[in-house]
């Protein structure tokens, strides 16, 4: 960091410390401590200029006058009244020299579906488990306090993770209402990690936690203008995490840069006796930050999924002007479109039912016990005591789905998880990869915001997210530039437990580029904007 920068940052941490709704009520600007990475915050408090009790201070004031009120962004749900009580904690350990890692003192945020053991709820937006707290931490909670971050509330989302209507709208909850999009207050945040996106770009905490079954990292992330980290299934554990599809869900950092998204990673990973499936990481997961290479694209081969460009011309030029910045800093690049990605449209679906029905029950029989609901039924139930208010804008269709679905040892669903491995891996990525000797493929993550629509729902121009979803692999977004004004991003996608490899493509791209930009919080796009 430039010198001039770290005086900016200090000038700004100490106005904010005597004058908080002067810095909170406004859009960021260069240098505030806010919308500073780890790094910087780091320094800060290791040089006696921040403390973790101020910095979250900081954070929780312009929630109250950016979340709250002004513009009504709405990404929070719940703050945890313990937060200003653990930021002590940190700054007494930090002055005893007891210094966790790199998230020490950090402000973090949790999507409320992610269980917490203190006095915040953990509801998946449903009103049917307003009040519910869980029995324990999830585990990546659980790694989260173990590393020193600071969790400070918990994010709005698409209730049940947008797995409740076949014509939703991403980023409502019956609990918590509409989360706005800082980049056009008319816009749609995408789904379901919504309140996680709009939270982070806002400036309302350093780092956020988001899940993704398909899509519900990375499309928020693009969309919001952050970097977004979908992990390899069972590189995070997947245990306390209010569940979809455990074949596809997982947990991953929402950040501004990639190299916070890497800190936080590289915490939130580790094995769990209640996740099974977290062994096959011993040995896979590490220390991101030997990642963060700004030279890591000399060399690369990248191959080009062109069968997902070709749904927004606008878009295709922001991503065609990215491809040339690769092949600046030194990738190779190779047309190589993704085979079979239609082969496994429907069978997704199919297991996503099967799954959410049995995950959800045994989720509430473990963290929920003492719930007004203890399966599908129940809160299909509960659905329509309460209609009036869960079910004002849109139904329950995907619960009414999954309720009608037998149990794993079901034929149809052990044929259609067979049919998702076939075709999303061994003869989709493994396959195109190994053919061109790729070490990532490229695309665009997905279109820019779209206008929030009750009538007709959500509108998605198009997406990259399916095939590292149903595969397992993982998926790294990364800001590549804007449409009339709108964050879009583009992605990075690569084998099983290529993490550290993504990272460093996706670091040396966005240092070479440098695309994020602040919000401003506008009420509508101006068409004049690019």
């Amino acid at each position: 960091m430039d010198r001039r920068d770290f005086v900016k940052i200090g000038l700004a941490a100490g106005a904010a410390t005597t004058a908080a709704g002067m810095v909170q009520g406004k859009p960021l600007g260069a240098g505030s401590i806010l919308d500073a990475g780890v790094r910087e915050q780091q320094q800060m408090m290791e040089a006696g200029k921040l403390t973790s009790h101020s910095l979250t201070s900081q954070y929780l004031a312009r929630i109250k006058t950016i979340d709250k009120s002004g513009p009504r962004l709405n990404s929070i749900i719940e703050i945890n009244p313990e937060a200003l009580k653990i930021a002590l904690d940190m700054d007494r350990e930090r002055n005893l020299k007891r210094v966790r890692g790199p998230l020490h003192g950090i402000p973090v945020l949790l999507k409320d579906n992610i269980a917490t053991a203190d006095r915040m709820s953990t509801t998946a937006g449903s009103l049917a488990l307003a009040g519910v707290r869980a029995a324990r931490d999830a585990h990546v909670t659980a790694q989260l306090r173990a590393a020193g971050a600071v969790i400070i509330g918990k994010t709005n989302l698409s209730e049940w993770a947008n797995m409740r209507s076949t014509n939703s709208v991403s980023g409502w909850s019956a609990r918590g209402g509409l989360t706005l999009n800082p980049y056009s207050l008319d816009r749609n945040c995408s789904g379901s990690s919504s309140g996680s996106g709009a939270a982070i770009a806002a400036g309302l905490a350093t780092l956020a936690v988001g899940t993704e079954t398909d899509g519900s990292i990375v499309s928020p992330a693009s969309i919001c203008g952050l970097v977004g980290i979908k992990p390899t299934l069972g590189l995070v554990s997947r245990s306390g995490i209010i569940p979809i599809a455990h074949s596809q869900d997982t947990a991953g950092p929402m950040a501004r840069s990639v190299a916070d998204a890497a800190l936080m990673l590289s915490a939130m990973t580790g094995v769990d006796p209640k996740d099974p499936v977290t062994q096959e990481g011993v040995g896979k997961a590490g220390d991101y930050r030997a990642a963060l290479d700004k030279a890591g694209l000399k060399g690369a081969r990248i191959g080009v999924a062109r069968n997902f460009f070709g749904h927004h011309a606008e878009l295709d030029a922001v991503i065609e002007k990215a491809l040339l910045d690769l092949k600046a800093q030194g990738a190779v690049l190779v047309e190589a479109d993704v085979p079979n990605v239609g082969k496994y449209s429907d069978s997704e679906t199919e297991v996503l039912l099967y799954e959410f029905k049995t995950d959800l029950a045994a989720y509430l029989k473990e963290y929920a016990p003492n719930a007004p609901v203890s399966n599908m039924a129940e809160l299909i139930a509960f659905n329509e005591k309460h209609r009036q208010q869960e079910l004002p804008y849109f139904g329950q269709e995907y619960l009414l789905q999954a309720q009608a679905k037998g149990g794993l040892e079901s034929p149809a669903y052990k044929e259609a998880l067979a049919n998702n491995h076939r075709y999303s891996r061994a003869e989709g990525i493994d396959q195109v990869m190994k053919a061109h000797r790729l070490d990532a493929l490229v695309a665009p993550t997905g279109g820019p915001a779209w206008l929030t629509d009750f009538v007709n729902g959500d509108h998605y121009v198009g997406g990259f997210s399916s095939p590292a979803a149903v595969a397992g692999y993982p998926h790294i977004t990364v800001p590549a530039g804007y449409v009339h004004g709108l964050p879009v991003g583009l992605s990075f996608v690569g084998a099983a437990y290529s993490e550290a490899a993504l990272i460093r493509m996706a670091y040396s791209y966005e240092q070479a580029t440098l695309h994020r930009r602040a919000p401003q919080f506008p009420p509508s796009v101006s068409l004049a904007a690019r």
